[in-house]
């Protein structure tokens, strides 16, 4: 009998990433960084509020990226590619989830819109 219990059923061991000091270093560095520009982007107002707003969604975005490469190892050789891969169908369903939500909220507020006021005379009490 082999010491390794998952040896006889024939797993193969997942090999899990190796991360350095530097790749720490790196992803705090960034991290920084992602965090810094934002910030003064609303310290400063040197953009239009909409553009300033969709600047700080890419970095956040960059910054998701940065987080999950560097911090939680996420690349396509990890776990064999499942955790990648986990990541990707979770994704697409939390975009099929809010694009139909807001989709349903959309046609939702079209098609409930109130109907137009009844003639002002029946409004302010007066009899015609």
């Amino acid at each position: 009998m082999s010491a390794d219990p998952h040896a006889a059923h024939g797993h193969d061991e997942i090999e899990m990433p190796h991360a350095s000091m530097r790749d720490y270093v790196i992803g705090f560095v960034l991290s920084v960084i992602l965090t810094a520009i934002p910030f003064w982007l609303v310290m400063t107002m040197p953009l239009t509020p909409g553009v300033t707003g969709a600047v700080i969604m890419g970095f956040a975005v960059v910054q998701i990226v940065v987080h999950m490469v560097f911090f939680l190892h996420m690349t396509p050789k990890a776990e064999g590619g499942w955790s990648l891969t986990s990541l990707i169908f979770t994704i697409i369903v939390v975009v099929i989830m809010l694009a139909g939500s807001l989709w349903v909220m959309h046609h939702l507020n079209t098609n409930m819109m109130p109907m137009p006021h009844e003639p002002t005379s029946q409004m302010t009490g007066q009899i015609p």
